[in-house]
């Protein structure tokens, strides 16, 4: 299995982002990787608090020493690309690592088809 590291947003909108990484989590497993978030892992309740920046610090960075071990970084791009993902995208060039970009919805395959209105 290949190892991956998700990056996906995380700050804004908390909520709709878990949900969002979760089915980034599960596409990736899909695909047969063995995937971490650490900004799932390590926000979780009792864990860190990304609301205070020392321990966001803290997080960011044992985030990023998974690129020692990491395969790749696959970047799930349909919530925007966030300046947390950014850093984590430098992180992973500047490990040797590549980068994939991935989205969860389906992009289209052509545009859609022009119908004329009657005036």
């Amino acid at each position: 299995m290949r190892l991956v590291i998700v990056e996906s947003p995380y700050a804004g909108d908390i909520e709709a982002n878990v949900a969002y990484a979760r089915a980034c989590i599960r596409d990736a497993l899909t695909r047969g990787e063995a995937p971490i978030a650490s900004h799932l892992l390590y926000t979780q309740p009792g864990i860190l608090r990304d609301d205070v920046p020392a321990e966001r610090a803290q997080g960011v960075g044992a985030g990023l020493a998974w690129y020692r071990v990491a395969d790749a970084a696959v970047v799930y791009t349909d919530r925007g690309i966030s300046r947390g993902m950014e850093t984590g995208i430098a992180a992973a060039k500047a490990a040797g690592k590549p980068v994939e970009f991935r989205t969860l919805s389906p992009a289209p395959t052509s545009p859609p088809a022009f119908t004329p209105r009657n005036s």
